[in-house]
């Protein structure tokens, strides 16, 4: 059984910084393609970052520039800088662990809240 554990969310000022981690249990985390996405309330959970397992990346145009995504597999956690951050980033953000048609698994989510 895979877990992915989100930690590193909480309150913040517009244009202050977060770091989100993700650690994930098990031997998939290599080989996984890692996500990062996010739910405010009322709206549908939307991509904000991913990268492959090669190391490639991707950003919603949103965050772009903001922030960054990365990995360390030796420690099997994924992290999402973010910086500059405004009112609309606040969201729950949740972590993904996925291998195209095999596996898909979801963190619980931490709550990103950010002030204006």
């Amino acid at each position: 059984q895979v877990q992915l554990v989100e930690s590193g969310g909480g309150l913040v000022q517009a244009g202050g910084s977060l770091r989100l981690s993700c650690a994930a249990s098990g031997s998939i985390f290599s080989i996984s393609t890692m996500g990062w996405y996010r739910q405010a309330p009322g709206n549908q959970r939307e991509l904000v970052a991913f990268i492959t397992s090669g190391g490639r990346t991707n950003y919603a145009d949103s965050v772009q520039g903001r922030f960054t995504i990365s990995r360390d597999n030796a420690k099997n956690t994924v992290y999402l800088q973010m910086n500059s951050l405004k009112p609309e980033d606040t969201a729950v953000y949740y972590c993904n662990a996925a291998l195209a048609r095999v596996y898909e698994y979801w963190g619980q989510g931490t709550q990103v809240t950010v002030s204006s």
